[in-house]
C-alpha cells in the first residue's frame, strides 16, 4: 500500500514505488470500472491539477494520477500537497495518525539534494544521465491543521467554454463537423467531429474534440508517436489511455468536466492487464500524457495567462 502514517520515518524510496504507485491507480481504474470512470475522469470546475503547497507549482505525470486518485478514494476537496516538512514550513502541523500518499521524483544517479530540490516529477526520457525514482509521502491540506489555503477562483462556465474554444483553435488541427462518429484520419491530418448538437452537454464536446486531438499530436510533424496499432491491440489501448489521461490533465486545466466514454470500456481490461503486467507502464504511459498537455499548452499563445501548469 502507499499510506503511511505521519509517524513513519521510513523512505519511501528504498520501497518499489512502481509497484506501489500502479497498485493505487488499478485499484481506482477497478473501483470505477462499473461506470467506465478512471482516476483521470473529474467533474470540471472544482478540479485543479493537484500542486505543492510550498512551491506552488502542479505536480505532473503520474503523480497527478496518483494524487487524484488518492482524492478520491478518501474524499478531499483539495488539490494542495505538501510533505511533513513542507507542512511545517508554512506553520502548518500534519495531525496525528494521517496516513500520507505517495508522490514520486525523478533525480540524477549520485545527486544528493534534499527532499525535492532539483527533482523533477515528469519521468525523463532520452539522454545519457541515469535517473533513478524516489518516492516521497505528502499530506493533503485537509489533514493538517494551521493552514488556511487561498480560495482559487474560477471563471464561470461561458468563459471556461469561450476558454475551451480558443484553446483548442489555437492547437491548429483541422477540424471537420458532421457525421456520427469521432476520429482522427492521419493520412490528411484532420480531426472529425460529430456536430455540437449532438453531444449530450457542451463538457462531452470538448473531452471528446480534446482527445481526438490528442491523437493529432501524435503526427509526425507534431510529437511522433506510433499511431500504427489495429483496433484491439494493445498499442491501440495504449494510445488510447495515454490520450485520456491528457485530456483529462488539459480539461482540468480549462476547469472542464471529463467525462468517463462507455465506449472506451472495451479498453479497460486491455489497460490492467497492461498495468498488472509491467507496474512501469503507467509512468510511461503518464509520461506520453503529460507530453500531449504540454504540447496543447505551448500552442497557446503566449499572453494566454488563464492556465498555470
Amino acid at each position: 500500500m502507499s499510506l503511511l502514517s505521519a509517524s513513519d520515518q521510513s523512505n519511501p524510496s528504498r520501497a518499489d514505488v512502481y509497484a506501489r504507485i500502479t497498485y493505487d491507480i488499478i485499484a481506482a481504474i477497478e473501483k470505477g470500472a462499473g461506470e467506465y470512470r478512471a482516476p483521470w475522469h473529474h467533474d470540471g470546475s472544482a478540479v485543479f491539477r493537484p500542486a505543492n503547497v510550498l512551491s506552488g507549482k502542479a505536480y505532473r505525470g503520474v503523480n497527478v494520477l496518483a494524487l487524484w486518485a488518492a482524492s478520491e478514494a478518501r474524499g478531499y476537496a483539495s488539490g494542495l500537497w505538501g510533505t511533513y516538512r513542507q507542512w511545517a514550513e508554512r506553520g502548518a502541523q500534519v495531525r496525528k495518525g494521517e496516513k500520507s500518499s505517495l508522490v514520486v521524483f525523478w533525480k540524477t544517479s549520485g545527486a544528493n539534494s534534499d527532499e525535492q530540490d532539483g527533482a523533477d516529477d515528469q519521468e525523463p526520457s532520452g539522454g545519457k544521465r541515469r535517473f533513478f525514482a524516489r518516492g516521497y509521502s505528502v499530506f493533503n491540506v485537509a489533514q493538517v491543521d494551521g493552514y488556511q489555503p487561498e480560495p482559487q477562483p474560477v471563471l464561470d462556465e461561458a468563459e471556461r467554454h469561450t476558454h475551451a474554444d480558443a484553446f483548442i483553435a489555437s492547437l491548429g488541427v483541422a477540424i471537420e463537423h458532421g457525421g456520427e462518429s469521432a476520429y482522427y484520419r492521419p493520412s490528411t491530418d484532420t480531426v472529425h467531429l460529430p456536430c455540437f448538437a449532438s453531444f449530450r452537454d457542451a463538457a462531452s464536446y470538448y473531452g471528446v474534440a480534446i482527445h481526438e486531438c490528442g491523437h493529432a499530436s501524435g503526427a509526425k510533424h507534431r510529437l511522433d508517436r506510433d499511431l500504427t496499432g489495429r483496433f484491439g491491440s494493445r498499442s491501440y489501448a495504449a494510445e488510447e489511455m495515454c490520450v485520456e489521461m491528457a485530456a483529462g490533465f488539459v480539461l482540468a486545466d480549462l476547469g472542464i468536466a471529463h467525462h468517463p466514454r462507455p465506449d472506451h470500456a472495451a479498453y479497460i481490461a486491455s489497460w490492467l492487464d497492461v498495468l498488472k503486467d509491467d507496474p512501469r507502464a503507467i509512468f510511461t504511459a503518464a509520461s506520453k500524457a503529460q507530453a500531449i498537455a504540454d504540447w496543447m499548452h505551448e500552442c497557446q499563445p503566449k499572453t494566454d495567462l488563464a492556465i498555470v501548469d
